[in-house]
């Protein structure tokens, strides 16, 4: 968090008797020196992100971008505070109304309206998780323990479960409320909500956003614009960071900490779920083989990727799960770099002569940076990778989600950890039944992905947290030998802040940007 003292506001203060205009950020304006503050657009709050998308649809979409930027306009109604996983109510009142353990009522906040006017209703709530859990979408493996949900006039609504489910709460961060009247093309292109800011343009480079003068509730937004400028190249981003042409710039590379440090930045560090991972068409031979894939992992010295490519900024896998997680358990395999291990399990699975095939990955840079090291380790092991890199919006319709897909590798990033951090959720996201089991890893059906499931039941059915633990530390054992999608590492993540724009900001340990609760210098 950091904290502004009196003398920074005292100068700013000064500054601005003294006729020069002093801002939350901007697009333009002089290059930063060090202990500068401020920026040169008045009454604007610019940021530089570093993952796009334009699928916004806000009860669909799993992009990095949108996902983040609508936390800012699309209320549930309960959010999630991200630096501690506790829930506040959003759209909600207050706390759920217990029934009894399998039914819950929740009463809408008084007099909240969407940002075009219209009063946040019951049937709103009902619509949103209708449309949070149609068919093919992601979060239907994740809110599949409600049974139904009913308006009971304009502003309360009845959630019925089927069965008790410990994590009730939480889970309603993945339904926004968004109006019924909207269509899902318009909610893709441009959502409406009741959130303390409204959307003013959506572009390929920049999302622009104003203050929802109809948002009631606790965090008002802090300014009169906003506006986030699309960078996945990490070297535009430092450099706009750098100028003094942004107030907070996610996904910090490593490599350029001491540089935003001595040009007027407080660089913010916290350990989190965020990961470069690969994953397999289990369909593949040899790829069907678990043998196999653990080969792959025996082979790649990911302590090397850690100190060379992110210098340090990461934490070796022991396990599904960082070691700073709460439900953290080390797994039954650890993945050091063995070439011989690697071998006879390539030996064992009747692998005869080299593997040749294609490692594809996104264009993210911090990635594409992994691939020549993880291509020369496969290299000794005797699987040869050609490189290919694209757009996540390419990789992931052209080369994997279709029929008769033939590729054997996938290296990309990835983060549920912005739904939750609860090891049922974390595991529903990529091994659940959805489209990363049916289309891209091909696992579902398989003997694991039964057997998963069977411990992730039991363990949500548990009588006590320590025998709901055990059913998850096996759970975590499975992964770490079936390792159909799997961690290489699990970042750190690097938030830069300019120094003077925040009286208080709380970087989180996820993907994206949460300026919901931050607090602006006066």
């Amino acid at each position: 968090m950091v904290k502004i003292n009196a003398r920074v506001r005292a100068a700013v203060a000064a500054i601005l008797a003294g006729g020069m205009v002093v801002a939350m950020a901007g697009c333009g304006g002089s290059s930063a020196t060090a202990g500068a503050t401020g920026t040169s657009i008045p009454d604007t709050i610019t940021t530089e992100v570093a993952y796009a998308s334009r699928d916004f649809m806000p009860n669909t979409t799993s992009g990095a971008l949108p996902m983040s930027a609508n936390w800012h306009v699309v209320e549930p109604l309960y959010a999630l505070d991200y630096t501690t996983y506790k829930t506040f109510p959003a759209l909600a009142k207050g706390a759920p109304q217990k029934v009894s353990d399998t039914e819950y009522v929740i009463t809408l906040r008084d007099g909240a309206k969407f940002s075009d006017g219209t009063p946040v209703k019951a049937s709103d709530v009902v619509s949103s998780y209708k449309r949070s859990t149609a068919e093919g979408s992601l979060f239907i493996s994740m809110l599949d323990f409600i049974d139904s949900v009913e308006a009971k006039g304009d502003n309360q609504v009845d959630f019925k479960l089927k069965a008790a489910f410990p994590m009730f709460e939480k889970r309603l961060a993945l339904i926004p409320i968004v109006p019924s009247g909207k269509s899902d093309a318009e909610l893709k292109k441009m959502p409406t909500g009741s959130g303390p800011w409204k959307y003013t343009a959506i572009t390929d480079r920049q999302v622009s956003f104003e203050k929802n003068d109809a948002y009631n509730g606790k965090y008002p937004a802090q300014t009169k614009k906003m506006v986030w400028n699309v960078n996945v190249d990490d070297t535009a981003r430092v450099t706009a960071m750098q100028a003094g042409k942004t107030d907070v710039m996610e996904n910090v590379p490593a490599k350029a900490v001491q540089t935003l440090t001595s040009s007027g930045s407080d660089i913010q560090t916290v350990q989190g779920f965020n990961q470069a991972f690969i994953m397999f068409n289990t369909k593949k031979k040899p790829f069907d083989d678990p043998r196999v894939r653990q080969a792959v992992f025996y082979s790649i010295d990911t302590k090397k990727l850690i100190d060379n490519q992110l210098s340090g900024q990461a934490q070796t896998v022991t396990s599904f799960l960082p070691e700073n997680f709460a439900n953290y358990h080390k797994a039954k395999n650890v993945y050091t770099k063995n070439t011989a291990k690697a071998k006879e399990l390539l030996k064992e699975a009747g692998v005869n002569g080299p593997i040749k095939t294609t490692l594809y990955t996104t264009d993210q840079t911090w990635v594409t940076q992994l691939a020549p090291q993880i291509k020369n380790d496969l290299a000794e092991s005797g699987i040869d990778v050609d490189i290919q890199s694209m757009k996540s919006s390419a990789l992931y319709p052209s080369i994997t989600d279709k029929d008769g897909a033939d590729f054997s590798m996938v290296l990309a990033p990835g983060d549920p950890s912005v739904f939750g951090n609860d090891p049922d959720l974390l595991m529903n996201w990529w091994y659940g039944d959805n489209v990363w089991t049916k289309q891209r890893t091909f696992w579902k059906g398989s003997e694991g992905y039964d057997e998963l499931h069977d411990l992730m039941g039991k363990a949500l059915s548990a009588s006590s947290d320590a025998e709901r633990q055990d059913y998850w530390n096996q759970c975590f054992d499975l992964l770490s030998e079936q390792v159909p999608l799997y961690p290489l590492f699990h970042r750190k993540v690097s938030t830069a802040v300019k120094k003077g724009v925040f009286d208080e900001y709380k970087t989180m340990g996820t993907t994206g940007l949460n300026l919901v609760q931050a607090k602006v210098a006066q």
